[in-house]
């Protein structure tokens, strides 16, 4: 079957541009919320449902597989579909699945729901990216880029937040049912503004074997990484045969993809240098980040004793500058080369995760947001040049099928982070608290003199207790250290990928994306 001719769109202007950018903005902020905003609220939900607090995580884990499963098919859907439809009817389905997420009775109804909720979710991220670039003069898809980085950026801190407060003060259905007015007047402003820039679409036959195998290798990793910790990882037999299962179906979906006429993944783009290095630097980065993002406000809770607010507006200013510096990264961008740019992002994050390795049990708000602050101001260079080098040179009707599986990547590398972290965090802080005890012996006179004084009270247990609940905080600060330390680490080596990348310059001419969309 033959290709279908690319259709060419001229960028969007005035009043139209305006509403487009605020319409794909608003159904991007909603979609990233949503990957967070529900973990605050699970002990409330497991409450009202009657379910335990184990049962009540697979909430997370339902949509995050649903959602991973459904991104990197983006490309071949909006060849059927076409792009503009596609994005409309996700967003629509978005909202009806948010308001049966609202009215859910039960979990097994809730997880059907929040299945079909991350399945809608996944075309929308990609398409954004597609369709705002698209809109755009080619000297403007920088900052086109920054507009969308802004909202893919603050709405995992805002997720926690949002979701906390609503949890505390209404009800939690709220944190889904927020989001039928959004959808609907994203919708309705996307379907007004692009429905006659439709894509061209073309019916390749549908790869079944290839689908198959990629829900089976996908869902049971993101099954694996959920529920990893709570079974012990590998000493449990379901997350030994969780991983066979997820690595030779992965084994054998690359072989089939790669040999597959109309594959429905197109992992060919990997043989593209731009898109390998970007990809992989931009997906470990944030991987490194969205780990970190779970982690601060959990070690702020179990060892800082900061509620769940607290801790969320502790890592709230990061969007301040991130917001503030965006649409700079993308005006500065077309003059000049963008892997300096993400280099200096990178090296930003890098000294500020080195600042957080130095924190101490009695670190105070101060030095909390200060790095916070800072990270924003990396947070600003961080998506909008990768995601430029990513989609450098590639034809218009590649771009949303190369959106698609960089973000299938980088969303991958996020669920892996947070397990990797919260799990390497346990291990550490047990290394850690063994290590300590091992100094409590006679040998010891802070020790001994602690012990004594207790002892003088006559409450030998109380003395021992208070002890074991010191160096339980110790260990779990030195333990979070560590993971700083070694995320600040990973940052400088990741530039060297950034640097494996030979981007155009971002010229009116050649824009990295730009010339991509258009």
């Amino acid at each position: 079957m033959a290709e279908a001719k690319h259709i060419e769109h001229g960028p969007l202007t005035g009043g139209q541009l305006v509403i487009g950018t605020i319409a794909v903005s608003l159904a991007v902020f909603m979609n990233v919320l949503d990957t967070s905003i529900a973990n605050v609220s699970i002990p409330s939900i497991s409450g009202d449902l009657g379910v335990s607090s184990d049962q009540g995580t697979w909430v997370i884990t339902s949509f995050a597989a649903a959602n991973a499963i459904s991104v990197p098919l983006t490309g071949w859907l909006t060849q059927r579909i076409g792009q503009v439809k596609l994005f409309t009817w996700s967003i629509v389905l978005f909202v009806i699945s948010s308001w049966m997420c609202g009215l859910s009775p039960t979990l097994g109804f809730l997880l059907a729901s929040r299945v079909l909720q991350g399945a809608v979710a996944g075309p929308m991220i990609p398409l954004s990216q597609t369709l705002l670039l698209a809109s755009y003069p080619r000297a403007k898809a920088p900052m086109a880029l920054s507009l969308w980085a802004m909202t893919t950026l603050v709405a995992p801190v805002c997720g926690p937040i949002l979701g906390g407060w609503i949890s505390d003060n209404i009800s939690w259905p709220w944190i889904f049912y927020v989001n039928i007015p959004v959808g609907i007047l994203a919708a309705f402003a996307s379907w007004w503004v692009f429905r006659t820039r439709e894509s061209a679409k073309h019916h390749a036959p549908i790869d079944a074997i290839g689908l198959s195998l990629l829900i089976v290798w996908v869902g049971t990793l993101q099954v694996m990484l959920d529920k990893g910790k709570d079974l012990d990882w590998f000493s449990s037999t379901t997350i030994v045969a969780l991983t066979l299962i997820s690595v030779i179906s992965f084994a054998l979906f690359v072989i089939w993809e790669l040999t597959e006429d109309h594959p429905v993944v197109d992992l060919s783009l990997f043989t593209r240098r731009n898109f390998t290095g970007g990809t992989i630097a931009l997906s470990i980065g944030y991987g490194l980040y969205f780990g970190n993002l779970v982690l601060i406000p959990l070690w702020l809770q179990t060892t800082l004793a900061y509620t769940a607010t607290k801790a969320g507006l502790v890592m709230a200013p990061v969007g301040l500058f991130a917001i503030l510096l965006s649409p700079l990264t993308g005006k500065f961008l077309p003059k000049t080369d963008p892997r300096f740019i993400a280099t200096a992002s990178f090296l930003i994050f890098a000294l500020v995760f080195w600042l957080r390795s130095l924190y101490t049990t009695n670190v105070d708000t101060y030095w909390l947001v200060m790095p916070t602050l800072l990270q924003g101001i990396g947070m600003a260079g961080f998506f909008i040049p990768l995601v430029s080098i990513t989609l450098n040179g590639l034809p218009g009707n590649k771009i949303a099928a190369a959106s698609g599986l960089s973000n299938f990547v980088r969303i991958m590398c996020g669920g892996i982070g947070s397990s990797i972290f919260t799990t390497a965090w346990d291990r550490r802080s047990t290394l850690h608290h063994a290590q300590l005890t091992e100094q409590a012996n006679a040998y010891n006179p802070v020790f001994t003199q602690n012990m004594q004084m207790f002892q003088s009270h006559g409450d030998n247990s109380l003395g021992y207790l208070m002890f074991n609940n010191s160096v339980s905080q110790q260990a779990a600060m030195l333990g979070v250290n560590d993971l700083f330390w070694l995320s600040s680490a990973i940052f400088v080596a990741l530039i060297a990928l950034i640097w494996i990348t030979k981007p155009e310059r971002s010229t009116p001419d050649s824009a990295a994306a730009a010339s991509a969309a258009h």
